[in-house]
């Protein structure tokens, strides 16, 4: 069974969320895909979040009609996943390194499932950056959300530098958009095209502060969620 892990801080989940998990489903013949809201996001640790129930909340509503999307709470704050109905507790948080979440993933699939991490390549292009990079290529296979201005050559440049191949192997490949399958030594990654859409959650939370409304942008079920808690009017 192929399986899709897709996290991120989801502050809100978003139609370019739900078209980049659509297109992956489709391209990898993905069984299932997770939606792991990032409790303490490592790159993201000095802006402020929607809690986590909030998002997780959130992520519940936009894939509703989607049986094989699931939310999931495999990063959510230890007094959620143990069901205590207070706050989420303040103070020094461990961040949630991606490595461990998916670790703690493979431990309940079986040995003949195959894991998917996706991501957009925005984010992809500062993989070299993460907390186990290596080792992340070794647990799981990429599904990386490809866009116009991007070729095989950044994203081969992007790797980890143990992984990243010589710069004349991936000379001509700068001439080739970031778009198939990328087929190195210890690295697999699976190119969607044409699933890119320009939202992002900043100009959701822009657009709350200015009272415009959300339907571009977000299910209309979140937007109606956002609403009615009172989401992004600090921000």
């Amino acid at each position: 069974m192929n399986i899709g892990l897709f996290g991120g801080t989801f502050d809100p989940i978003h139609r370019g969320h739900l078209a980049l998990a659509r297109a992956a489903r489709a391209g990898c013949k993905l069984s299932r895909i997770l939606f792991v809201p990032a409790n303490v996001p490592p790159h993201k640790q000095a802006q402020p979040l929607s809690a986590f129930a909030h998002r997780h909340a959130m992520i519940a509503l936009a894939t509703a009609q989607e049986k094989d999307f699931v939310p999931s709470l495999l990063e959510a704050p230890e007094d959620l996943k143990s069901g205590s109905r207070g706050k989420e507790k303040t103070g020094i948080r461990k961040p949630n390194y991606t490595i461990d979440t998916v670790k703690r993933l493979k431990q309940s699939l079986k040995k003949s499932d195959q894991l998917f991490l996706l991501i957009g390549i925005d984010a992809f292009a500062e993989i070299a950056k993460w907390h186990q990079a290596e080792a992340l290529f070794r647990e799981c296979e990429f599904v990386v959300a490809s866009r116009p201005g991007f070729s095989l050559a950044d994203v081969a440049n992007a790797l980890p530098a143990s992984l990243r191949p010589r710069q004349e192997v991936t000379r001509p490949f700068h001439k080739q958009a970031a778009t198939g399958d990328l087929v190195l030594r210890g690295v697999t990654i699976h190119l969607l095209d044409e699933v890119y859409q320009p939202v992002s959650s900043t100009a959701i939370r822009q657009a709350v502060a200015a009272g415009k409304p959300l339907a571009r942008f977000v299910d209309p079920a979140v937007a109606d969620y956002i609403k009615k808690v009172g989401l992004y009017k600090g921000r």
